[in-house]
């Protein structure tokens, strides 16, 4: 080979194992959630025409590599379709806005003091949660938007309501105005306690009260709570925008969330991602064979078994060995043995299977579900799809 040819190892693992986001699912589970909230406020419209709208924002929670979906392929595929984009970090904003993405962004997540410069230059909206953060804003010349994030009982990132009379002071030293104000619920997809989503609510309209008697009693700003268990709970904790994240990818926060959406109300979704592998070897064992690590697997009947080039480096989890399913050629074969690094051994007995055919790890036509495989594994959907390697190439298919 050249000393002038590189090797490019992302085209070789994209022959490998692929990751397919359906473009169309992805609209279909933004208008589901649209038509929850009611419809977006054209700008276009008389203020008697808007009157009739409740104009709540869809935002997209496109963090963590949107969910392992791929931030830039799936924030393209849903850009039409909401208002605005979720994020976990300036550089994911930056991404964006690199990408072409003109839309509303705000950053989650805590923000050190020389990205929030960087913040400002590509007008992306910050989240300012604790005092440190408010003081190097101060510091700044050009300052960046930002919300306010108010801890109401996740006792994760945010002020707390005792915190707010130091807060309002600050801002009118500093002469700003926060352009948001926020917080999160810790349990509301847990649809048999809701007390506690409630009273983090009660306290989030204590802190808005609050803050509009102080430093922004002239100013409306955007307020905004619920993620899509919040949404899916109850209108009432709507407000101005919607932070939605496992909902546009498909899939609900929960088990009884699920079954509560889909009784009455019919509401359904579309799971977006697919994740394939090419068959790399088929071959035979004979009864008695062992099959991986450790030995950890026995075939008692002349087995025919598939080998696939992922294991737990691209994000299966190695705690399904011996017991997931793998979608070939029409039908599921029970994974056997460890799941290696790089290797995975499926049983393909009596299933039409050669190398170079597709398989399927997870998907909707498969039956294989993202929320399924984190259950077997001990974990959370939310977990096995972000841990989805960053390096698997995302195509958007429509």
């Amino acid at each position: 080979m050249s000393a002038k040819r590189s090797l490019d190892e992302s085209a070789e693992l994209a022959k490998k194992t692929w990751i397919e986001i359906n473009g169309r699912a992805a609209k279909k589970n933004c208008q589901a959630f649209r038509k929850v909230i009611g419809p977006r406020v054209n700008p276009n419209q008389s203020s008697l025409q808007r009157a009739g709208s409740n104009g709540v924002k869809l935002w997209a929670v496109v963090k963590s590599n949107a969910y392992g979906h791929g931030l830039l392929a799936f924030s393209r595929a849903v850009e039409r379709d909401v208002d605005g984009f979720c994020v976990d970090s300036v550089i994911e904003g930056i991404k964006l806005r690199r990408a072409g993405i003109k839309k509303f962004i705000l950053v989650l997540g805590p923000t050190l003091p020389a990205p929030l410069r960087e913040a400002g230059a590509y007008g992306i909206t910050v989240s300012i949660s604790n005092f440190d953060a408010l003081k190097s804003l101060a510091a700044m010349k050009n300052r960046p938007a930002f919300h306010l994030k108010i801890d109401t009982g996740m006792h994760r990132q945010g002020f707390y309501l005792e915190d707010l009379p130091k807060v309002e002071r600050a801002l009118l030293r500093m002469k700003e105005k926060a352009a948001g104000i926020f917080t999160h619920f810790a349990s509301a997809k847990d649809i048999h306690y809701p007390t506690y989503t409630e009273k983090q609510y009660s306290v989030f309209q204590e802190a808005v009260r609050a803050l509009r008697r102080a430093s922004l009693p002239e100013k409306t700003f955007i307020k905004h709570c619920a993620a899509t268990g919040g949404v899916l709970v109850g209108g009432k904790y709507f407000e101005d925008a919607v932070r939605v994240g496992m909902g546009l990818y498909g899939y609900f926060p929960s088990p009884e969330l699920k079954i509560r959406a889909n009784a009455p109300k019919k509401f359904s979704l579309v799971p977006v991602l697919s994740w394939k592998a090419a068959v790399s070897e088929v071959k035979k064992l004979k009864p008695g064979d062992y099959i991986g690590y450790d030995l950890s697997e026995r075939v008692s009947r002349p087995t025919t078994m598939a080998i696939l080039p992922i294991g737990y480096w691209h994000g299966m989890p190695r705690s399904l060995s011996g017991k997931g399913k793998v979608w070939i050629s029409g039908r599921l074969g029970k994974i056997l043995g460890r799941v290696s690094m790089d290797l995975l051994v499926v049983d393909v007995t009596g299933i039409p299977c050669r190398a170079g055919d597709s398989a399927m790890l997870v998907g909707p036509e498969s039956g294989v579900l993202a929320d399924e495989i984190g259950e077997q594994a001990g974990t959370t959907h939310y977990e096995f799809l972000t841990r989805l390697n960053p390096l698997i190439e995302r195509r958007v298919i429509h």
